[in-house]
């Protein structure tokens, strides 16, 4: 039987998790409560232990207490919820995961969260909920709320704030998405900068009109993670990976990295991918004032009040090739690197801000010299030149097709 688990410090908030229990189970929801404290005791009993947290984590409460470490603590325990909780899911015994809790509590909890996908109801009430939970959420459907006050007992406020959680959760799992059926399409990825935007617009329609439905994720960071997350979570048929600028951000120092793993999801899953090098002309930084003071003697383009781009260098751009040449060459499935010889944005063009035939050469002889053992087609067009577009879609489909 798939049940709710309830994830909280049981010597803090054990009351807190309690009464949430009792809300679930007064409508017929069957739960588990899962602790994942250290120091004090329990305040109510929990199906799994601290001890079991702990030992999922290769260590055990003993050893942890011993330290004296507090961070330690917090680290491990949430390393074992995760471990548990991503295991009693693949047993089939996880209907959806409620935590509870401040900055520990909040770190451990959303830790098991995140190792679910997609579709798994996810809500975390939280001290943090009212700031930047980007490092708590990531990439996952977790819904953050936000208790108010601070966790401490009950009170007229938190009842309110946490039957409001239990009848979130309780919602969730009794009203099931629709299982997917055999109308449903394919789904594609793809990404997507402004300056990219004909060429992913077209590439779109050339998809639709054969059968797939295509994702559209904005490259800025937490569209590139999203898009890798979800890869993994076996959901994606294919990759049509046109706007890999998060690279440049990556490499270069810009403020919309999608972190080191990018353009790794699809090579190691074996989903087939289509690669591009749109955007990657450009890093990414804030409002001009916050350009660090060692790119101020550099190309810079406004492109809003809150947007500064920077052009990348034949330098940058053969790191970057060599970068992206090797992720693709490491792919388990079957990929292609298109190149558009003529410019990789729209202001990589001839007479644009950011025309650099020499860039673009040494982005391309990069490529060349360290992609193996995969297709490579340079294409005499610009990334937002219709026919590249729809070479670079038709390609993927042939990839698929044959995968």
């Amino acid at each position: 039987m798939k049940r709710i688990y309830l994830l909280a410090t049981l010597d803090t908030k054990g009351v807190e998790i309690g009464y949430v229990q009792s809300l679930l189970e007064a409508q017929q929801l069957p739960v588990v409560v899962v602790d994942v404290g250290c120091q004090g005791e329990p305040a109510i009993a929990a199906q799994v232990t601290r001890q079991e947290v702990f030992a999922a984590a290769g260590t055990s409460l003993e050893a942890v207490r011993a330290a004296g470490d507090r961070g330690l603590a917090v680290t491990k325990a949430a390393e074992g919820a995760a471990e548990l909780v991503a295991k009693h899911f693949a047993e089939g015994r996880v209907s959806g995961v409620l935590g509870i809790g401040g900055s520990a509590g909040t770190t451990i909890a959303t830790a098991a969260m995140r190792r679910l996908p997609l579709g798994v109801p996810k809500v975390m009430v939280s001290t943090l909920a009212s700031g930047d939970v980007r490092g708590f959420v990531g990439t996952k459907d977790i819904v953050m709320i936000n208790p108010i006050v601070d966790i401490l007992g009950l009170n007229r406020v938190t009842r309110t704030v946490l039957a409001e959680a239990a009848a979130a959760i309780a919602g969730m799992v009794r009203f099931a998405a629709p299982a997917a059926s055999e109308a449903d399409r394919p789904l594609v990825a793809a990404t997507m900068f402004g300056v990219t935007t004909p060429c992913v617009e077209r590439a779109r329609s050339v998809l639709e009109e054969n059968g797939y439905e295509v994702l559209v994720f904005h490259a800025t960071g937490a569209g590139g993670e999203a898009m890798e997350s979800l890869i993994r979570d076996g959901v994606i048929a294919g990759v049509l990976d046109i706007t890999t600028t998060e690279l440049a951000d990556e490499l270069v120092g810009g403020v919309l990295s999608a972190g080191p793993t990018r353009l790794t999801a699809a090579a190691e899953t074996g989903v087939p991918q289509v690669v591009s090098v749109g955007a990657t002309d450009m890093v990414n930084f804030w409002a001009m004032e916050t350009v660090p003071a060692k790119f101020r003697e550099r190309k810079l383009w406004k492109h809003n009040e809150n947007v500064t781009l920077m052009r990348t260098t034949a330098e940058e751009c053969a790191a970057i090739g060599a970068d992206l040449a090797r992720k693709v060459a490491a792919s388990r499935g079957p990929a292609a690197v298109v190149l558009p010889l003529r410019g990789v944005s729209d202001l990589d063009h001839d007479g644009r801000p950011f025309d650099d035939p020499a860039a673009r050469q040494a982005l391309y002889q990069s490529i060349r010299e360290n992609l193996r053992g995969v297709e490579r087609i340079e294409l005499d067009q610009h990334i937002n030149d219709a026919p590249f577009a729809e070479a670079a879609a038709r390609k993927l489909i042939e990839l698929i097709h044959s995968h």
